[in-house]
């Protein structure tokens, strides 16, 4: 099933006894409303502006209108001064997050032509147009009484760079969310024995993030290798060469069974619809599936960097982490902690298993290793580090009393040397120190793992999670 685009709401707000008081003031709020409706249209998403409400009657018929056209969030311009009673019946009717615009049309009034009006209609008119402030604590008020969550966005409707930054920013947040309450997330295996911090309660998941999970079986997964035509592997190893450098010790025979294992891989995918995977299984008494098992990383690798993030060791609350990275368009690379190098004050990160193409520093090394450290079985494995400049680290945190917060930190992936052993490995430095930022990170209890994406978006995940109705805790 294709995810339907994101609708976006709009509406603005104004008193109707104002139209026949104050010439052209109707049209001219009318006028701001487009603007807006323009400005989010450039973000991509689909906007439903049902223009100004100035009565009750028009209140009630945009909630029931909101709700038919399935909007999931509502932009509250409010252009001038208006009666709370023209917002709430939207909003409850609705039931969507909503962000309040707070946007006078300049950044002041220009007092010396406003006062040489010599009208006090014309002026006072004026002055409406300017007076978008007045009643946002009226509908704070009433909105919080009535326990319905709010957000605003205050400043200048022209010349404003902050503020389309900031109605940006809840649009793409609102996209992620959108496609988190669609995704079908894969669960091929099982959780890797001992690791207690990865288990994830499913069900909560579901109800946070919305979306579907699918149980898939290994034994599917071996089974449809094993129709794997020889010219689809021929197409396959192609784009192993496209997309990796192959060191010269990668066997022709290991880079088959890694291609075959891809296709594979792409067909479950096509066949489950599935947007994401969190998978492990050892593989062990069963010959089919170990060979199977053991040559997922290329091919995992590939579906991460085609926007189905890839998670091992069954890391159900990792996978909705870099799925939520990448469809930020930040990427989103499964990692832990390596190693701390004091000296030059930087946390070495990566993990064995899927890398994330898109945001690797330079090429991607394919070696073969012969032993997968704490895993059953021997084969390819890919090497990489992130993109060099702005990072974010995200991990979903599931607490004791069931429920999940997001936990963030903004750093740089650095140059210098890392552990050329087969596996991601970046340098990661944050601004306030390796040991302050390892010592606070492990403080709020996430689990080991994380993803992490390139550029500083924790602004965007905050909103993401205001959205969610989660806790976002940042770090650094």
């Amino acid at each position: 099933m294709e995810t339907p685009p994101l609708k976006v709401g709009l509406f603005g707000i104004g008193l109707d006894v104002y139209w026949e008081q104050f010439a052209g003031l109707e049209d001219r709020l009318r006028g701001y409303i487009g603007e807006v409706a323009s400005g989010i249209e450039r973000s991509g998403a689909a906007v439903v502006n049902l223009g100004l409400i100035d009565t009750v009657d028009k209140a009630y018929e945009a909630g029931r209108k909101f709700k038919q056209e399935d909007v999931e969030l509502i932009f509250l311009y409010v252009t001038t001064y208006a009666l709370s009673s023209t917002v709430l019946p939207v909003i409850k009717k609705a039931k969507v997050p909503v962000i309040i615009l707070n946007l006078a049309p300049e950044a002041a009034i220009d007092y010396a032509t406003f006062n040489k009006l010599d009208d006090l209609t014309k002026m006072t008119g004026e002055w409406l147009a300017y007076c978008s402030a007045c009643p946002v604590p009226e509908i704070a008020n009433v909105f919080r009484r009535a326990n319905i969550p709010f957000h605003q966005v205050t400043g200048v409707l022209h010349n404003d760079p902050a503020v389309w930054q900031q109605i940006d920013d809840w649009i793409a947040a609102a996209k992620v969310a959108h496609v988190m309450s669609y995704n079908r997330l894969g669960l091929m295996g099982n959780y890797y024995n001992g690791m207690l911090d990865i288990y994830s309660n499913l069900t909560l998941q579901s109800i946070v993030f919305g979306g579907h999970m699918e149980i898939i079986e290994v034994d599917e997964l071996s089974a449809i290798r094993l129709e794997v035509s020889e010219d689809e592997v021929k197409d396959k190893l192609e784009e192993f060469s496209e997309s990796f450098e192959i060191i010269p010790e990668c066997s022709i025979d290991e880079l088959k069974r890694a291609a075959r294992t891809s296709v594979a891989l792409d067909k479950i995918v096509k066949k489950y619809s599935l947007g994401s995977i969190a998978y492990y299984h050892k593989g062990a008494g069963n010959p089919l599936n170990a060979d199977t098992m053991s040559s997922v990383i290329m091919g995992t690798s590939l579906l991460t960097s085609n926007h189905i993030p890839v998670a091992g060791e069954y890391e159900v609350k990792n996978a909705q982490a870099m799925k939520i990275m990448d469809s930020f368009g930040a990427g989103g690379s499964f990692t832990e902690y390596y190693a701390m190098d004091f000296t030059d004050d930087v946390v070495l990160m990566g993990h064995d298993g899927p890398c994330h193409p898109a945001i690797a520093e330079g090429r991607i090394k394919v070696k073969p290793l012969k032993v997968y450290h704490g895993k059953v079985g021997s084969g390819l494995s890919v090497e990489m580090s992130v993109k060099h400049g702005p990072v974010t680290l995200l991990s979903v945190v599931e607490t004791g009393d069931g429920k999940l917060f997001f936990l963030v930190a903004e750093a740089a992936s650095v140059a210098g040397p890392i552990l050329e052993i087969g596996n991601t490995n970046s340098r990661y430095r944050f601004p306030i120190s390796a040991k302050n930022f390892v010592e606070q990170w492990n403080a709020h209890g996430p689990a080991h793992h994380c993803a992490i994406g390139v550029g500083h978006i924790a602004s965007k995940i905050m909103k993401l999670g205001q959205l969610l109705g989660i806790e976002t805790v940042k770090v650094c």
